[in-house]
């Protein structure tokens, strides 16, 4: 028996498959979004976002210190759970990458679409407001001036299957259990 099957000091053996990041990343809706503030901590929210080819899309207003932190430095980070998906708890997917603002109109309408759109069509999951969200109407509360959009680009993965790890463990404490035996 190695090591890495009797204890959890190396878990990268419990790597989420490709597959499974992209069932992930379609289906939490939601993410940590992460930056770093003028003093370098890091700091985050739980924000709404759509991914399209690869990229993770999100929005805010001008005055969140998310984006003047962006604008500063881009570098950040994303973080997305399985818990409360079909998938079930403990799947999780961690980007590093960089950010950047779209102020651009056209970008901002497309990207208000894609959320209304996707936020009306989630299953129901007890938030009386996408309950009844209407897409037309939820664009037009974020269309205004001061909103922005933010593109994040995805530059290093870190991948965690809580299954994997499940799996892995009821293997070694069989096998404990037969040495003891």
């Amino acid at each position: 028996m190695n090591d890495q099957s009797t204890n959890y000091d190396d878990v990268k053996q419990y790597r989420l498959d490709p597959e499974r990041i992209q069932e992930l990343i379609m289906s939490a809706g939601e993410c940590v979004f992460i930056w770093a503030n003028k003093a370098g901590h890091p700091i985050g929210v739980i924000t709404a976002y759509v991914p399209v080819n690869g990229k993770i899309w999100m929005t805010a207003t001008r005055e969140r210190v998310r984006i003047k932190a962006i604008a500063r430095d881009g570098r950040s980070s994303c973080v997305f759970t399985s818990k409360g998906t079909a998938m079930g708890g403990g799947k999780t997917v961690t980007y590093k990458g960089h950010t950047v603002i779209h102020e651009e109109q056209e970008t901002k309408l497309w990207f208000y679409k894609l959320l209304a759109r996707g936020m009306a069509g989630r299953p129901d999951d007890g938030n009386e407001f996408t309950k009844n969200l209407d897409p037309d109407l939820f664009v037009k509360f974020l269309d205004t001036p001061e909103r922005v959009v933010l593109e994040f680009t995805p530059e290093l993965t870190i991948p965690f299957d809580g299954d994997k790890m499940a799996q892995g463990t009821a293997a070694a404490y069989a096998s404990f259990a037969k040495d003891e035996s």
